[in-house]
C-alpha cells in the first residue's frame, strides 16, 4: 500500500508523465447506496467463485468417503447368457471352462459377493477419505479467510487512493491560488514575472498528479469489484472505516498460540498428515487375508438334458497372499515414506504459521505507532506553509520556499492516509495469520 501513495509525491515533485485511462462502470450487482465492510464482505462470500469452487470440492471428497465405504457392501450383479455348441456332444474345453459353460441354454440369474473381513483394511482406507474429506472442509474454511482478507485489503486500498486524491486535489488548489497571487504580484510589479513561470509549472504538475490519482482510485475501485465477486468496477461510495477499538498486544506468543490452534491451513496440513497416516495402515495390511461369502442363483428356461431348470449356490472364499514379486511390501514403505514426508510437512508449516503472525503482528505495531508521528507531522507542515506564504506574501520569501512547503505538506497528508490504511490493512493481516477470520 505505502508505494502507491509515494509515487503521487514523486509526481508533484518531478512532474513525471505517465498514461493514465480512467472510466466509470457500474457493476453487475445491485449495490447499496453507500456501501460499507460489513455489505462488501457478505457480497464477496457470497459470490467468489473461489469460495464456491471449495465448497464443490468438499462435497466431492464426500463422495469419496461413500466410494471407500462401498467397500464393506455387498456386489450383486445380473447375468443373463445364452450359448449354442459348435459341435453336439462336447464334454469339456481347454481353459478351464467346465461342461455345463458349453452346454445348449439360456440362463439368467444373480451372484452376490460380500466382503466378510480383510482385517481392516477397508476400514483404514475409509478413515483415509474421511481425513482427506476433513482437510478440504479446512481449505474452504481457508478460501473463505483469504476472500475476506482480499476484501478488506482492497476496501482500504479504494479509501487509501481517494485519500491521495483529495491530498493531490488541495495540492492542485493551493498551487492555483499561489499562481494567481503570483500573476497578481507580478502585475503590481512587486514580484518576476519569473515567479508567474515558477507557479504556472507548478500549477501543471499538481494538475497532472490529481489525474493520476484518479486513475488510481479508478485501479483500485476495479480491484475491489474482483474481490467482491463482481465483474464490473464499484462506482458507488464507500463508507470510511474507524479504527479498531484494541490495539496490537505487546506480545504475539498468544496469537502464535490461536494461530496453531485456529488456523485452517495448518488443519489441512494435520488432516492430510493422518490421512496419510491411515493409508499407511491399510497398506501394511495388503498381506492379510480376506474373506469373502459367494452366491449365486437362477433360472434355465431353456438347456439341454444334462441341466437341471435351476441353480443356487453359496460358499466362502479365502484369498492369501503369498508372493506377488515384493508388490506389496514397496507399496506399504512408499506409504510409509509419504506418512512421514507429510509429519514434516506439518512441522514446517507450524514454523511459517508462525513467522507470518510474528511479521503481521511486527507491521501492526509499525504501523500503529506511526499514526502518531504522522499526525504531528502534519500539524508541523501546515504550520511551516502558513509562515512560507506569510514571508511570500511579504516579499521576504520566495516561491520556492512556498513550493517546498507545499510539497512537505502533501507529502504529510498522503504518510497520515498511508499511516491509517496501512494500519487497518495490517490488522487484517493479524487477524488472518492469527485465525480469527476463519
Amino acid at each position: 500500500m505505502r508505494r502507491r501513495y509515494w509515487w503521487a509525491i514523486g509526481l508533484i515533485w518531478t512532474g513525471s508523465t505517465l498514461g493514465v485511462a480512467a472510466g466509470r462502470a457500474e457493476p453487475d450487482a445491485p449495490l447499496p447506496a453507500m456501501l460499507d465492510l460489513a455489505t462488501a464482505e457478505s457480497i464477496a462470500v457470497a459470490h467468489q467463485p473461489t469460495i464456491l469452487a471449495a465448497l464443490l470440492r468438499t462435497r466431492e471428497a464426500g463422495q469419496q468417503i461413500r466410494e471407500a465405504r462401498a467397500g464393506y457392501m455387498p456386489v450383486v450383479a445380473f447375468n443373463a447368457t445364452g450359448v449354442r455348441t459348435a459341435d453336439v456332444g462336447t464334454a469339456i474345453a481347454a481353459g478351464n471352462i467346465t461342461t455345463s459353460a458349453i452346454s445348449d441354454r439360456f440362463a439368467y440369474g444373480g451372484a452376490l459377493n460380500q466382503l466378510v473381513t480383510d482385517f481392516g483394511r477397508t476400514s483404514a482406507l475409509v478413515s483415509t477419505q474421511k481425513f482427506l474429506a476433513e482437510a478440504q472442509k479446512d481449505l474452504a474454511t481457508l478460501s473463505r479467510a483469504q476472500v475476506r482478507l482480499g476484501l478488506r485489503s482492497a476496501f482500504y486500498g479504494v479509501l487509501g487512493a481517494e485519500a491521495v486524491q483529495r491530498a493531490a486535489e488541495a495540492a492542485r488548489d493551493d498551487r492555483q491560488l499561489l499562481a494567481r497571487q503570483a500573476t497578481s504580484l507580478a502585475q503590481s510589479q512587486i514580484r518576476s514575472t519569473l515567479d508567474v513561470d515558477f507557479a504556472n509549472v507548478l500549477t501543471s504538475e499538481a494538475e497532472l498528479a490529481v489525474v493520476h490519482a484518479r486513475a488510481a482510485v479508478a485501479r483500485e475501485r476495479a480491484a475491489l469489484a474482483t474481490a467482491m465477486g463482481l465483474r464490473q468496477p464499484v462506482s458507488v461510495p464507500l463508507s470510511d472505516v474507524g479504527l479498531p477499538a484494541s490495539v496490537p498486544p505487546e506480545d504475539p506468543e498468544g496469537l502464535i498460540a490461536n494461530a496453531q490452534a485456529q488456523r485452517a491451513d495448518l488443519a489441512a496440513t494435520t488432516a492430510r498428515q493422518r490421512s496419510a497416516a491411515e493409508f499407511a495402515r491399510s497398506e501394511k495390511r495388503l498381506s492379510n487375508p480376506s474373506v469373502n461369502l459367494l452366491a449365486a442363483a437362477g433360472q434355465l428356461p431353456y438347456h439341454d438334458s444334462t441341466l437341471h431348470n435351476n441353480y443356487a449356490a453359496v460358499g466362502v472364499n479365502l484369498n492369501i497372499p503369498i508372493f506377488n514379486g515384493g508388490l506389496f511390501a514397496a507399496r506399504q514403505q512408499r506409504a510409509k515414506i509419504e506418512a512421514d514426508a507429510q509429519a514434516r510437512e506439518v512441522d514446517a508449516a507450524e514454523l511459517k504459521v508462525g513467522e507470518e503472525v510474528r511479521d503481521a503482528w511486527y507491521r501492526s505495531r509499525e504501523t500503529y505507532q506511526s499514526m502518531a508521528v504522522t499526525d504531528r507531522l502534519v500539524a508541523q507542515c501546515r504550520r511551516a506553509l502558513r509562515l512560507a506564504q506569510d514571508r511570500y506574501e511579504s516579499g521576504l520569501g520566495s516561491i520556492l520556499e512556498v513550493n517546498q512547503a507545499q510539497l512537505q505538506q502533501t507529502s504529510a497528508e498522503i504518510q497520515e492516509a498511508d499511516a491509517k490504511y496501512a494500519y487497518l490493512a495490517a490488522c487484517a493481516e493479524l487477524d488472518f495469520a492469527s485465525g480469527m477470520m476463519n
